[in-house]
């Protein structure tokens, strides 16, 4: 799954450089083995304290921008990145995303921010919750410049992600329907096949958008980070 994500990515015409940021943990070492035989770059950090794993990640480097792109989005949309990284440029903003406002179906989302964003986040976020999901304090806290990528009409009650067995389930149907006919096939792709079989929406109905982040919403704390 991790395999095709960064094939997706990697077929942006307007991304640069392509890093995978894991943990430090055995269970991720197949992680990095995969880096490894795909020459893809990739950094070992904290399982918890993401934001610091991504920092740190970004810190070899020191980009103008960084785009995130989770591994639980097989469907990412190549075309949707290229699109939301010009946005982002020509309005110079510190922050573009389409989960601002939910319009796209989960599993397409993709936050685009400064380097600056994430060092000031990385240095002042306090929150486990922000530590745990990486972009919370830029999207909600400090004097950000933000824009949020909306589509029209809303998909936002489609589930593309892969979080559960069902979910990769359903993926794993729209992937032997399409794969073999355009390995980067898009949003309209995906549209048509499910307008067409459209009981496959039923395999994960029903499960929570954002349900770890809700969740870690409900146990936050603050944090000592000395």
């Amino acid at each position: 799954m991790l395999q095709h994500i960064i094939e997706r990515v990697k077929n942006c015409k307007n991304v640069d450089y392509v890093m995978v940021a894991t943990t430090k943990k055995d269970t991720d070492n197949e992680i990095a083995f995969l880096c490894q035989k795909m020459d893809i770059d990739y950094y070992r950090g904290s399982e918890n304290d993401v934001l610091d794993r991504y920092y740190q990640a970004a810190n070899l480097y020191k980009p103008e921008n960084i785009i995130r792109v989770t591994a639980d989005c097989p469907l990412i949309d190549s075309q949707l990145i290229d699109e939301m990284i010009e946005i982002h440029a020509n309005g110079n903003y510190d922050y573009t995303s389409n989960t601002l406002v939910e319009t796209y179906p989960d599993g397409l989302d993709a936050e685009i921010f400064k380097f600056s964003a994430l060092e000031k986040a990385w240095k002042e976020a306090d929150l486990a919750s922000e530590r745990e999901h990486v972009t919370p304090y830029i999207k909600f806290k400090g004097d950000f410049k933000k824009y949020s990528v909306e589509r029209k009409p809303s998909l936002a009650e489609k589930r593309w992600t892969v979080d559960t067995e069902k979910d990769f389930e359903m993926v794993s149907k729209i992937y032997e329907a399409l794969y073999s006919k355009n390995q980067y096939f898009g949003t309209n792709d995906i549209l048509k096949f499910i307008e067409n079989h459209k009981s496959i929406e039923l395999v994960n109905s029903g499960i929570i958008r954002n349900e770890g982040y809700l969740k870690s919403l409900e146990n936050d704390y603050n944090i000592n980070k000395n």
